[in-house]
C-alpha cells in the first residue's frame, strides 16, 4: 500500500525535485501516486552529496567547456595531416578520395564531385571556380553551356581539352544555387588542386575567374588589377582571364578575353612550348 502524505509533506517532497534536462516537471495536479517515481529518483542522485536543493551538473555545457580553448589548435593539426595525406597520394586515390569526400557540408548536397576533364599529362592546366548544375549531374568539369564556349575557346589557340588540357575546378563540389564558394569550403578543397598540379606538372596555368585567381595565388587583389600580369604558382606561370560563365553574361569582354589567351600563348612559346597555329 502506499504511504500517506500530508499536503505539506507532498508540496515539500516536490521542491526537493531536481530539474533534469529532456525530464517533464512533476506538475501541481499529478496525483501522489504519479509523482513518488520521480521523487525516488531525485533522493539517490549519483554523487555524494547530502544537499538534497543541489542542482546535479549538465553533462553537456560543463564537460565541454574545457576543451573548447584546444580546439582551434586540434583543427589545425588534422588539417596538417589530411593535407599531408592528400600530398602523397597518387592520380587515381587522389580521385576516389574527391568522389567519396564528406570534408565539408557541400559533401551533403552534391549529386557528383567533379575531379577535373581532359588530359592529365596535358602542359595546359585551366582551372575554374566550381562545379554547375550540369557538372554536378554528369561529374565532369565544363560540360554545360560555359564548357561549350570554353571549348570554342580553346579550339581558337589550337588546343584541345583531350590533347593539350587539362581542365579542373578549386571546388570539386558544387554550392547549392551556384552561390559563391566559402572560406571553409575552399579551404577544404585546395590541397586537392595543388595535389592535382603536383602531378600534372603544368608548364602553364590559366586561372579562369576571381575565385580561381586568388584561391591559386592566395591573394585578395581584384581580378581586373591582376588580368594582363604574369603571375605564378611556385615556378609555374599564371595567366588571369575571365570566367566563361562570365562571358556568357557579358559579351562584350571577349575581346579581352582573346588578349589573355594570346598572351598564355606567348608565356607558354617563351618557356619552350610548343603550339600549333592560333585559328
Amino acid at each position: 500500500m502506499s504511504p500517506s502524505f500530508t499536503e505539506e509533506q507532498r508540496r515539500f517532497l516536490r521542491l526537493l525535485e531536481v530539474p533534469v534536462p529532456g525530464r517533464p516537471a512533476v506538475r501541481e495536479s499529478a496525483p501522489p501516486q504519479a509523482a513518488l517515481p520521480k521523487v525516488a529518483a531525485a533522493a539517490q542522485p549519483p554523487r555524494q552529496d547530502p544537499a538534497p536543493a543541489a542542482p546535479l551538473p549538465t553533462p553537456t555545457v560543463p564537460l565541454a567547456q574545457p576543451t573548447v580553448p584546444d580546439a582551434p589548435l586540434w583543427d589545425m593539426a588534422a588539417q596538417e595531416r589530411r593535407e599531408t595525406v592528400i600530398a602523397g597520394l597518387a592520380w587515381a586515390d587522389l580521385a576516389a578520395m574527391v568522389s567519396v569526400c564528406q570534408d565539408c557540408p557541400l559533401g551533403a548536397t552534391r549529386q557528383h564531385a567533379v575531379f577535373g576533364a581532359g588530359n592529365p599529362q596535358g602542359r595546359w592546366l585551366f582551372v575554374g571556380e566550381a562545379p554547375g548544375a550540369e557538372e554536378d549531374r554528369r561529374g565532369e568539369a565544363f560540360v554545360g553551356r560555359a564548357g561549350q564556349l570554353l571549348d570554342a575557346m580553346l579550339k581558337a589557340m589550337g588546343l584541345e581539352r583531350g590533347r593539350d588540357v587539362y581542365i579542373a575546378n578549386v571546388l570539386k563540389c558544387r554550392p547549392p544555387n551556384n552561390r559563391d564558394p566559402l572560406g571553409p569550403e575552399v579551404r577544404e578543397c585546395l590541397p586537392y588542386l595543388h595535389r592535382q598540379i603536383a602531378l600534372i606538372r603544368p608548364q602553364i596555368i590559366v586561372a579562369l575567374g576571381r575565385f580561381a585567381t586568388q584561391g591559386l595565388l592566395q591573394v585578395d587583389t581584384p581580378l581586373n588589377k591582376l588580368r594582363g600580369t604574369v603571375q605564378h604558382y611556385g615556378d609555374i606561370p599564371v595567366v588571369i582571364t575571365y570566367h566563361p560563365a562570365y562571358l556568357l553574361r557579358n559579351p562584350i569582354d571577349k575581346r579581352r578575353v582573346w588578349e589573355d589567351l594570346k598572351k598564355a600563348r606567348q608565356v607558354f612559346q617563351e618557356a619552350g612550348g610548343a603550339l600549333p597555329e592560333a585559328r
